[in-house]
């Protein structure tokens, strides 16, 4: 039996999130849809928050700078072309997109279209977010009757969803 799953993710995967999937795959047939938002803008605020909840003052205050460009993200071109090299080392059968709009929005309907067994959100950790539960994840967990996970890229942690 083949089984859904959909990915969003706000940056390219890498191969410890290629690793993760390959766990929730396990041994049925499993088809990967992955989503990249061609705006993954942050919230200002947010970022500064976390920042401060880091200790990290000077990078804070860079942060409230709206001509800093964020430093280590791929356009959503290259994410999107990285993370389907990614998953094609990896033996992943994944196929993705760029959406527009809400990332939520996306996962939500790409979930309701593809009949997806379940549903991972890979970011950055984001204090403010995850702390109260308006992260990516969460906000599809109350859209959707499906598991979500939400895992944070590059390891294997688990978010707060």
């Amino acid at each position: 039996m083949n089984q859904t799953i959909v990915v969003l993710t706000e940056e390219a995967l890498t191969d410890a999130d290629a690793l993760n999937l390959q766990t929730l795959q396990g041994e049925d047939a499993t088809e990967f849809v992955l989503l990249v938002p061609e705006d993954r803008a942050t919230s200002v605020v947010g970022d500064f928050l976390h920042h401060l909840s880091l200790l990290e003052l000077a990078e804070a205050f860079r942060s409230l700078s709206k001509e800093q460009p964020a430093a280590g993200r791929a356009a959503p071109v290259s994410a999107l072309e990285g993370s389907l090299e990614t998953a094609r080392q990896h033996g992943l059968a994944l196929t993705g997109r760029i959406v527009a709009g809400s990332a939520v929005k996306a996962l939500v309907a790409a979930a309701q279209e593809t009949d997806a067994s379940q549903a991972v959100v890979i970011t950055r950790p984001h204090a403010v977010a995850d702390t109260f539960h308006r992260d990516w994840a969460n906000q599809a967990q109350d859209q959707l009757g499906i598991a979500v996970l939400h895992l944070y890229s590059g390891s294997g942690f688990i978010g707060g969803s």
